[in-house]
């Protein structure tokens, strides 16, 4: 999963949105950890618990752990009061338990999923909008 952030984190630029769902323990923050290295960070930490973490650099990278606001039942309402607007034009954005709720966010994304049994990954990546027509990884 580090590979593929990598991979994936050096054809990111900014205003870039990336929505990340799969079981606890799939991998998610993983992958950030590995967009966070092709960005030039190298302490990437799940923000659980805060939230969202901005690394700032040339290009930042904004992480947002969504999932307590989905337990919460108003997920759209704390997105906007996270107000991600502000900084995302200048910035790589990743949401783990990026639902619909963070789709809202932009036109223009990529929605990865990670299936886990106990021995192999699935993941599946949809690009939507005319910023990633023509990805390939």
């Amino acid at each position: 999963m580090f590979g593929l952030g990598q991979q994936l984190g050096s054809q990111l630029r900014a205003g870039d949105l990336i929505l990340l769902n799969g079981p606890l323990g799939a991998g998610k923050t993983v992958l950030v950890q590995g967009i966070g290295s092709a960005l030039g960070f190298h302490e990437v930490t799940s923000p659980t618990f805060v939230i969202s973490r901005i690394h700032k650099g040339a290009l930042s990278l904004i992480h947002v752990d969504a999932y307590r606001l989905l337990e919460s039942g108003k997920a759209a309402l704390y997105l906007d009061d996270l107000d991600l607007d502000t900084p995302r034009e200048s910035a790589v954005t990743v949401i783990e338990w990026g639902g619909e709720e963070s789709a809202r966010l932009s036109d223009d994304r990529l929605e990865i999923d990670i299936d886990r049994t106990d021995e192999e990954r699935e993941v599946t990546i949809r690009a939507v909008g005319p910023r990633w027509s023509g990805f390939k990884l």
